[in-house]
């Protein structure tokens, strides 16, 4: 199944069990936490609805996902896009599913007045590092050529 045969859309509310299981599976498939799907559709079910959060779903069943935010912020007039999670399943990787969902976050993005896609990778993660810089994306910050960073404390309970 190639990235040509496969549609890709933006999510709507009535996807979030579809993009809850997908992100579902990419956290266990890395062992990481997960309050489990029924809570994951639950919110993404509220999110989807709103502006601030979009998904980007390819394949019918979907077989690969995006997860993004956006926010506003005082140093650019548009809004500025995180992808939070982009997630293909492990059997169809390196066909062009993922450059396809990067593709149609790009446009989707130009057409929202987004001026900045922000990306996390961990350091480590030397192939998602090089896909993400394969798509113009860079960990060098253009005006300064200094390495970004980024940090994080979780608050909750």
């Amino acid at each position: 199944m190639a990235a040509g045969q496969l549609s890709t859309r933006l999510a709507s509310a009535d996807d979030a069990e579809d993009v809850a299981q997908l992100l579902y599976d990419f956290n266990t498939e890395f062992d990481a936490a997960s309050p489990g799907v029924d809570i994951l559709a639950e919110r993404l079910g509220i999110l989807l609805d709103g502006p601030d959060t979009i998904a980007i779903l390819a394949g019918t069943p979907p077989v690969a996902v995006a997860l993004v935010t956006l926010r506003r912020n005082v140093w650019f007039a548009g809004p500025v896009a995180l992808l939070d999670e982009l997630y293909v399943v492990p059997e169809l990787r390196g066909q062009g599913i993922g450059t396809s969902i990067v593709e149609f976050l790009v446009e989707t993005a130009r057409q929202r007045e987004v001026e900045l896609i922000e990306i996390n990778v961990d350091i480590g993660d030397v192939d998602a590092r090089r896909f993400h810089e394969r798509h113009g994306f860079s960990a060098v910050q253009p005006d300064t050529g200094e390495h970004a960073l980024y940090y994080v404390r979780e608050l909750g309970g």
